[in-house]
Parts: C-alpha cells; sequence; structure tokens
C-alpha cells in the first residue's frame, strides 16, 4: 500500500581487530593495514502489518554463529520485534575482511580458530548499526528501477555454463546477469534517504596478495554513493545510505581481462584453468585497471554509476504490503523429485578435488587443477592417513566428486560443515528478496529467480514482480552450482557441498516457502530443526597479544620519516612512518567509531584543524609492519587528489600500546602527527 513507514539504516563502522583475513582460505593472509573500513548498513521497513530487517555487511559472507549472536543480541534489546523469518543478514562478498567468526571446524582451521575479538566487534557494529535504524523510523515511499551493467564481470568457469542444456542458455544474452537492480528510498517530501542495491559480481578486485582491511569494489560503489549524497561529511556519517548487496555471483570474476599465464602471458588452458609452466598458481586472472588498486577502483565507479542512473530515474513506486517465510532445513536430508518415477536426496557435506585448486581469482598452491572428476592416489593416502577415508554411501552421493575431504563424516572438534540451513524469502510489495546461504552460480541463480517467481503468481497474488536474490545470507555453505554445472568439477562445482542435487533441494524448499506466502499459509510451515550454537570446543589457534617494545630514549608515536615541506596536488602521496607497535594486530582498543587516522587541513578563518580524511576515505591507506623485539612501525599514506584545496595539512596518527604491569598488562593510548606540510597546484625546485 502507498505510504509505507520505513527507515533506511544509519550505518556504523566495524572496525576490528583482524589478524587473518576471510575468503581465500590463506592462514597466511594476515591483515598488515587498512585500505578502506568496513560498514554494516542496515535497512527496516514495516507496512504497519509486518517489519523486516535487511543488513548487507561488509564481511566475506554471514556465518551461522555471526546470525545467531546478532539474533540473540536483538532479542535482549527488543524482544521478539526482530527474528530469525524476518531479519536477513548480507554478506558483500568482500575477501580483505576478517575470518575468525564461524563455529565450525573447517573454517576454524583455515582461519586460525574461533576469534572473539573478530565476532564481537561484528555483532556490535551490525547491532549498532539496527539500533540507529530502529531509532529514525519515518514515514516514506519506496521506488524500484532496473538497467544493465556491462564490462563489470566475467564468467570464470565458461566450461561449466556451457554444460548447461542449450535451450536454456539460449534463453539469455550472457553467461552472467548483468542485471543492477536499485530500491529507492524517500521520505513523504520525496528527499531521498538510502538505497540499496543487487548485482552479482565477486567482490575480489583486491587479490590474495593483499593484506589490508578493504571493502574491495562493492564497498567502494557505497563509498562513492554516500559521498555523493551526503556532500562535505566523512565517511560513515551523514544522513543518506547506500547499501551495494552481494547477489549471484558464485561463476562472476571482476576480473575483467581473463585468465593468463603470469610467466607466459598466453590464456590458461581453457578447461582446468592451469599453466604449461607452474599449474593453478600461476594461471591468474587480471582486472582493468593497472594494479589491483585501480581495479577496484573501476568496477566500483562502474557499480555506482550504474546504481546512480537508476536511482536518479527511478519512478515505478514500490506498492503492496510485507511478507515474509522462513524455515530451518537439514541439506544432508532432503529428498528431491528428479521425474516423474524417481526421486535423489542430497548427500553428508564433502568437498572434491578441484575445491584445493582455488579458481583463477586465486588459486591453490598444490598441484591440484580444476575439473578433476578422478582422485589422486597420492592426496587420497595423505588423507586417509590424516582424516579418514570417506564412506562408500558418501562417495556414491556425491558422485563425479572424488572427494578430497568428507567434512559430514569428520566431527572433531566440532563439526566441520553445518548441517542445518536457512532458507527464507522476504516480500516488499512487490519485489521479492530471496536470501541465499551460499554462493549460487549466474544459472542456479536464474533458474531460482524463476522458480520463486512462478510460485508467487501462481494465485494470481503478485503481479508485475521483481525477484532479487540476496548472496552469502544467513548461513555460509560454499556453492550451489546446477545438476549439469557439477558434473564438470570444476571448483564451483566441487565446493557445492551437499552433492549434485544440492540446487534442486533448494528449488524445492523455497517453492514451498513461496507457494505458502502465495496462498497466506505461511503459520502452517514447521519451523525445522534449530541449528546448533557451540558453546564448547571453539577452538583458536591466534596466538596471544604480547606487550609492546620501543627502542631507547624513544616514545610510542614517534615520527621516523617526516612528509616532505611541499606535495602538488596530482599524482604525490604524503607519507609519514611512525613507531608504532599495537596490542595484538591494530587496536582491540579502539572504538568503532574512532579513527587509526587523520588528515587535518588548517582553516585560516578560525585558526583550527579542521579532519578531512580519515582511515575510512579512499584516499589514505593505513600499513602496519611488526619487526623484531616486539616492535614495529606504522606508515600512513596520503594520495592526494586532485580536488583536494591548496593549503597548510599535517597528517595525524592514533593507537595503543601495551605493557607489563602487575597484576595484568596495561593498555595505554599514544598519538603521533606529522610537521605541517603545503599542497599546491604547483612548486619548483631551486
Amino acid at each position: 500500500k502507498e505510504g509505507h513507514t520505513f527507515k533506511c539504516c544509519v550505518c556504523v563502522c566495524v572496525c576490528v581487530c583482524v589478524c587473518v583475513q576471510m575468503g581465500y582460505a590463506n592462514p597466511q593472509q594476515t591483515a598488515a593495514g587498512i585500505h578502506t573500513r568496513l560498514y554494516s548498513r542496515a535497512f527496516i521497513i514495516d507496512d504497519r502489518r509486518r517489519r523486516v530487517l535487511f543488513v548487507t555487511a561488509d564481511v566475506g559472507m554471514i556465518s551461522q554463529r555471526l546470525r545467531l549472536e546478532v539474533l540473540q543480541a536483538l532479542q535482549v534489546k527488543y524482544g521478539d520485534l526482530y527474528r530469525q523469518d524476518n531479519v536477513v543478514l548480507s554478506g558483500t562478498h568482500t575477501h580483505s575482511g576478517p575470518a575468525g567468526y564461524f563455529q565450525y571446524t573447517l573454517f576454524m582451521i583455515t582461519s586460525k580458530g574461533y576469534i572473539k575479538s573478530s565476532i564481537e566487534p561484528l555483532v556490535n557494529g551490525i547491532v549498532k548499526s539496527i539500533d540507529r535504524a530502529h531509532s529514525n523510523m519515518k514515514p516514506g515511499r519506496i521506488y524500484r528501477s532496473t538497467g544493465e551493467l556491462g564490462d563489470s564481470s566475467l564468467n570464470r568457469s565458461p566450461h561449466s555454463y556451457l554444460n548447461n542444456p542449450e535451450d536454456e542458455r539460449h534463453r539469455y544474452k550472457q553467461n552472467t546477469d548483468k542485471q543492477v537492480t536499485v530500491l529507492k528510498f524517500t521520505d513523504l517530501d520525496g528527499d531521498g534517504i538510502g538505497m540499496l542495491s543487487w548485482f552479482a559480481v565477486h567482490a575480489v578486485s583486491m587479490n590474495y596478495t593483499n593484506r589490508m582491511v578493504s571493502s574491495d569494489n562493492m564497498g567502494y560503489a557505497s563509498y562513492l554513493m554516500e559521498q555523493d549524497k551526503n556532500p562535505g561529511e566523512l565517511p560513515g556519517q551523514g544522513g543518506f545510505v547506500a547499501g551495494f548487496s552481494s547477489s549471484n555471483l558464485g561463476d562472476v570474476s571482476p576480473n575483467t581481462k581473463g585468465p593468463h599465464c603470469v610467466n607466459t602471458g598466453l590464456p590458461c588452458d581453457y578447461l582446468n584453468s592451469s599453466c604449461p609452466v607452474g599449474g593453478t598458481k600461476l594461471c591468474k586472472a587480471f582486472g582493468p585497471g593497472e594494479d589491483m588498486f585501480d581495479s577496484t577502483r573501476i568496477i566500483g565507479h562502474n557499480i555506482y554509476r550504474k546504481a546512480k542512473e537508476l536511482y536518479g530515474s527511478a519512478v515505478e513506486e514500490v506498492t503492496g504490503f510485507l511478507h515474509f517465510a522462513h524455515q530451518w532445513v537439514n541439506m544432508t536430508d532432503v529428498t528431491v523429485q528428479i521425474n516423474s518415477t524417481h526421486t535423489a536426496t542430497t548427500c553428508k557435506p564433502a568437498l572434491g578435488h578441484s575445491f584445493a585448486a582455488g579458481t583463477t581469482d586465486g588459486g591453490g598452491d598444490l598441484n591440484f587443477t580444476q575439473g578433476a572428476v578422478e582422485g589422486d592416489p597420492f592426496w587420497d593416502g595423505i588423507r586417509d592417513a590424516l582424516v579418514g577415508k570417506p564412506s562408500n554411501q558418501t562417495q556414491a552421493c556425491h558422485h563425479p566428486k572424488p572427494i578430497l575431504f568428507s567434512t559430514g563424516e569428520m566431527n572433531k572438534p566440532l563439526p566441520w560443515h553445518p548441517e542445518v540451513v536457512d532458507v527464507q524469502i522476504i516480500i516488499l510489495g512487490s519485489v521479492a528478496v530471496v536470501p541465499v546461504p551460499g554462493e549460487m552460480t549466474t544459472m542456479s541463480g536464474r533458474r531460482l529467480r524463476e522458480a520463486v517467481r512462478q510460485e508467487l503468481q501462481s494465485d494470481g497474488a503478485f503481479r508485475d514482480l521483481e525477484v532479487v536474490i540476496a548472496g552469502l545470507s544467513n548461513i555460509y555453505t560454499h556453492y550451489i552450482t546446477t545438476y549439469e554445472e557439477y558434473q564438470v568439477q570444476r571448483y564451483e562445482g566441487a565446493s557445492t557441498i551437499y552433492g549434485p542435487h544440492t540446487l534442486s533441494a533448494y528449488l524445492q524448499k523455497y517453492r514451498g516457502l513461496a507457494r505458502a506466502i502465495a496462498q497466506d499459509r505461511v503459520s502452517e510451515l514447521p519451523v525445522g530443526p534449530q541449528p546448533p550454537f557451540f558453546q564448547n570446543n571453539l577452538i583458536s589457534l591466534l596466538a596471544a597479544a604480547g606487550v609492546d617494545g620501543k627502542p631507547e630514549n624513544s616514545s610510542f608515536g614517534d615520527v621516523l620519516d617526516q612528509v616532505l615541506p611541499v606535495y602538488r596536488q596530482v599524482g604525490h602521496t604524503a607519507s609519514l612512518r611512525a613507531l608504532y607497535f599495537t596490542h595484538a594486530c591494530f587496536s582491540q582498543k579502539t572504538p568503532l567509531h574512532k579513527t587509526f587516522v587523520t588528515v587535518e587541513i588548517y582553516d585560516n578563518r578560525t585558526n583550527t584543524w579542521e579532519v578531512v580524511y580519515t582511515d575510512a576515505s579512499w584516499e589514505t591507506r593505513f600499513h602496519w609492519l611488526k619487526g623484531s623485539n616486539r616492535q614495529s612501525n606504522s606508515t600512513v599514506e596520503w594520495h592526494i587528489p586532485p580536488a583536494a584545496p591548496s593549503g597548510s595539512y599535517r597528517i595525524r596518527h592514533f593507537g595503543h600500546y601495551m605493557l607489563r604491569r602487575f597484576p595484568q598488562p596495561i593498555i595505554n593510548p599514544y598519538e603521533g602527527v606529522s610537521d605541517v606540510f603545503e599542497v599546491a597546484a604547483s612548486f619548483y625546485y631551486q
């Protein structure tokens, strides 16, 4: 109905002590700086009958543990207002955010365990964004718009895609979804207060060599839109909030130059994405820019530009009522109808050999290749000795996948993979949002959207319906390929953990939710088995933080390399290196709303310093280098933009250090500041 009451979020920065980054499954990829900040953006919509909450967070994915802890915190604050059935948490899929917020063993192994200093700031930041949205509800309207964005995505497994039925493929112009969907939020006066967008592309423009916290291309799109709509405000401030959510990105890469062998420059092998010399490790896909920062900028700007265009042209009002449905499903035991005479079942979780090969966005270190449909005696022997051989039943269920890890049969110290999974649909009038618990490939997403649309429109209840997929939502279960793509067993198929009929099971379950909504029978849906919330055996492989040291006759925050006296506005970087050692990575004690870095300009009118950039700004980079003798230092860079006003500037750096005291260590703040320097249009050396 018209005149919805809704709130588009005020967002909050989630700054964590990131010691391991999540996404490339590399425990050695430890964070050593900040490129851009990570944010949670919450959108609450209320039609005076029901309420829904959608959160898009700059994290790799939403884990089951993260969702459960957020729901627990919301229950304490708001009772039954926000629940598992009307709350969606979705990750943007940046691969440069924190790890350590999972409760299943496989993820704990690759993330150095369950890390409280990672999950607590994530929970607090997400809940804070929800609090702010909740307290700022106002009457308003929603408009929708769709368009297509080219030159920003590439199918990284075209061989798998081509295994889908030919007649199905011919229904689509591209082998990736180019559609961008935008929801425009305004108040009753028509003034914009927010935007929510969906586009299918991996947030891996920042590649596996990156060691800086970064929201990647989707986060940069949000940054640009919010800076555009909140002129003069620092990042994370201002009333307008722009959420860019993930979608069916499973086989979609932003590295649009495609894969090449880095040692020869020649294209990689088409079938298994490897090189004659160097294997999969030297087969890498490259983005459109000169380096990963430039590629992030280009792809993020493309997404922002299209979303801004659609936001400006959005005139079709979203009308109708809110609906939602949710179930927990044991995905290891779902029976699906294959045809009129045959059924099949899903499987206990397992990962195939090609899982270890990685992708062209980040290949594995060992001699695995994509497309493996037979095991390797060497690696199978090592697996059998370390974790045991897969059962015959599980091997048969996953055929033709050669199983590397039968994670559904591995339960020490805790289960290696989840069994119970969320399935959910929320409907905002004429827009259906389908949160999926993993990474759906392009064709899988197309089939799911069509299935949901058919069920919702079967009784004539929903017309002119837009269906969008919200990826990486509520719980992470790796990939979801079509049955045909699964047969090829590239990385995505090998990572479809519940077997070849995984997508069919999801289609069946989501059809059931949509049918219940269409027939107004949601209350009759069984809740399903509740997921576990493990209290014991949550391992931590992260070493305890040590005390901090410094050279004699020095202080924390001392500047080691000063800035130059003058910089040009174009093409120059002001750099400051300071003595710096923090408590366990960056700082567990720095509040969410604080910054490690400020760039400040002197205001001659008021004789005061004004902050113009922080560590959340695209133009700043904060590097941290751990040294010997418990000492380390940081480098702050300000990449001076052409629009920077001429004037006097300084750079400040903030942090904490820990000293040994009895009975317990103490943590103190410190500050470093550069000399004053000038930024000018030009200068001359004499």
